[in-house]
């Protein structure tokens, strides 16, 4: 389809609308009803027509008129909304408590619990950083502090990731959430 000065068009993909300014070769500019000029390539506007144009074309049936009425009409967009507090949610929790890491702890020391506690946590994070996991809380609660000193211990020796105490609200004082950075080479 030619343009020429002056036509009115409308953008297929967009509801923007408008005056042919000028068209050098493909390339069609357009002034917008907001003031705009905008360039655009003809195959991607269509000519609006005048009132006389548009019952001529419902007398030849022309399929432009179809279009623009296809394009006026309004279809809702479906999105997902993510709530701002989910967005900073943590993707992986694990829990460090002992009954939740062995079905019994009878023939176990508080060493052979403690060596178990950070062996777990030591997988969960090398698999966070294998599968590119930003964040990770472990729930180590508060007891004497043993495990969350022996956390910080093994957090220190990764290069690539900061931690800090966890969501006050939902976790309470046990728990520290780990940040991985993920392109540190």
């Amino acid at each position: 389809m030619s343009f020429k000065k002056g036509d009115t068009i409308s953008v297929l993909d967009e509801d923007i609308s408008g005056t042919v300014l000028k068209a050098e070769g493909t390339t069609i500019s357009v002034e917008t009803e907001d003031g705009f000029v905008l360039n655009f390539e003809a195959h991607e506007l269509i000519k609006i027509k005048s009132e006389k144009e548009l019952e001529s074309d419902l007398l030849f049936n022309n399929p432009t008129s179809h279009v623009i009425s296809e394009k006026e009409e309004y279809k809702p967009r479906k999105s997902v909304r993510v709530k701002p507090k989910e967005r900073f949610e943590p993707t992986m929790e694990v829990d460090l408590h002992i009954h939740n890491l062995t079905k019994s702890t009878r023939n176990m020391g508080n060493y052979d619990m403690l060596t178990l506690q950070l062996d777990t946590a030591k997988h969960k994070l090398e698999f966070a950083m294998k599968n590119r996991i930003q964040k990770v809380v472990f729930i180590h609660g508060v007891g004497e502090g043993v495990l969350k000193m022996e956390l910080e211990y093994l957090f220190n020796h990764y290069d690539n990731l900061k931690y800090y105490d966890a969501n006050y609200q939902k976790y309470g004082v046990g728990a520290t959430e780990v940040y991985i950075f993920q392109n540190v080479k």
